[in-house]
């Protein structure tokens, strides 16, 4: 329930294919349907025939194909090739079904959905969907029979839950909401006419109140949030997957932070992290978990809870470096911040020696010219000064201003503040002297060796 697109890949929401989705299932696009003879090795005349054949097939048969095809790719994770099947059949199903019909509205609202879905562009997503939600009222008017009915309900189910998730991506909370609440009444008429079962019933109520929840968040309406938390924990119990659930109590966790209220923020966690640590120790999930909870209890005022914080920080550090390894940036920002709690509880020596070993891996991570490096670099020597060692401080800080110099440029304010810590550490005495014994010896002129003169050079020179 991370308040991000549930999508399996998410790039910016701006980016977008090379042509845009209406251009790409536009009428005039139809014929543009060749099959991919490419995925597997053919002969030329074989690839001829292939084609051939291809070409003879009726429109409804190419249309059979790439709906498959497109399945098929989704399957196999090959997302963008199913969403290169699913426009030639949008384009294929308004040549075979003509304007106005129920499948071009399906055909849409499926493309909608993977482009939601598959690659996070919310943009498309929402444009398709309108054009197929502009489609069913026409649809609804020439339907008759009870089944043609469930399956226009279906396809607006598809198409609300699809404009509120790419709703969400675009900001829109009052347009993604009104989807959500659209497609919670649309999945209970569903469910009263058998045409959804218990469980897909709990999966999208579980999608829903997700999304709610997210949009009450960014609302900043904490209690209606919190509401749909307590909705998904009871469907999860409903569905015996409490397993799930700690997503939901992360959630909670972070809305009762955010309103002050650390102790219940505490509570809420550590339900989390016993859940967590139940039912999958060695996973990602534990770690994150084990993060937040020493966050939240070195933030506290009790002192009591700062020896469950390094606990904690020591055991989500263990979790990461066993699922990520320690040269991954989310093992490296832990690291990180547990160092700055060991400064807060005065253990610098200890904090400067886990920063030193961690900057070539954060060179690797980061790049030698990097912010994180930087920062690293302005904790060494910050800690340096405050020990007394001015020589050493006075290197490290240097490094670091070489590289914010580089990054923000020499007027921004980091640069300066480190600039000004530079300049004080070179009037120690110790930097001075140090400085200009540098200084003399770039500034001695060169010395040659002495040469012997040659016995006639010698002859010459009484003569002359």
């Amino acid at each position: 329930m991370e308040d991000q697109a549930m999508t399996k890949t998410r790039p910016n929401s701006s980016e977008s294919p090379t042509e845009s989705p209406q251009s790409l299932s536009s009428p005039h696009r139809a014929a543009d349907v060749s099959p991919d003879c490419g995925s597997d090795v053919r002969s030329p005349s074989q690839t001829r025939c292939a084609r051939k054949e291809f070409i003879m097939m009726s429109p409804e048969e190419k249309l059979k194909h790439f709906d498959s095809q497109a399945q098929a790719s989704e399957n196999n994770q090959e997302f963008d090739a199913s969403i290169q099947d699913l426009v030639r059949c949008v384009a294929l199903t308004r040549l075979v079904y003509g304007e106005g019909h129920l499948k071009l509205a399906q055909a849409h609202a499926r493309l909608a959905k993977a482009y939601f879905c598959f690659k996070g562009w919310a943009l498309q997503a929402h444009e398709h969907s309108v054009l197929a939600k502009e489609l069913l009222p026409f649809c609804s008017s020439i339907t008759s029979c009870k089944p043609e009915k469930l399956e226009v309900l279906t396809c607006l189910l598809t198409i609300h839950l699809t404009q509120g998730g790419a709703s969400l991506l675009t900001d829109n909370l009052v347009e993604a909401e009104s989807s959500f609440l659209e497609a919670e009444h649309i999945v209970d008429e569903l469910h009263q006419h058998s045409a959804v079962s218990q469980e897909e019933k709990i999966k999208t109520q579980l999608e829903i109140s997700t999304g709610l929840c997210r949009v009450y968040k960014r609302q900043n309406r904490p209690e209606a949030a919190l509401s749909q938390c307590e909705k998904s924990l009871q469907l999860l119990k409903d569905c015996n997957k409490p397993e799930k659930a700690c997503s939901v109590y992360k959630d909670m966790a972070t809305i009762e932070q955010d309103r002050g209220h650390l102790d219940r923020a505490i509570e809420l966690l550590s339900k989390a992290h016993s859940i967590a640590m139940s039912h999958n120790p060695e996973e990602l999930e534990g770690a994150q978990i084990s993060h937040s909870l020493a966050l939240i209890l070195s933030a506290a005022a009790e002192p009591h809870h700062n020896d469950s914080a390094g606990h904690y920080f020591e055991q989500s550090l263990s979790a990461y470096r066993k699922c990520t390894g320690p040269q991954d940036p989310v093992f490296l920002i832990a690291q990180d911040d547990f160092c700055r709690f060991l400064l807060t509880n005065g253990q610098q020596e200890k904090c400067v020696e886990i920063q030193r070993t961690s900057l070539d891996s954060k060179r690797s991570a980061f790049g030698d010219v990097s912010a994180e490096v930087a920062e690293t670099l302005l904790l060494i020597g910050s800690v340096e000064m405050t020990e007394g060692k001015m020589n050493q401080a006075h290197r490290t800080m240097t490094k670091c201003l070489k590289i914010q110099s580089l990054l923000y440029g020499p007027q921004h304010k980091k640069t300066k503040a480190v600039q000004k810590a530079v300049d004080m550490l070179a009037r120690a005495p110790e930097v001075a002297e140090r400085l200009q014994r540098q200084g003399r010896r770039k500034t001695v002129p060169p010395t040659f060796p002495h040469v012997p003169s040659s016995g006639n050079d010698e002859h010459s020179m009484s003569d002359s």
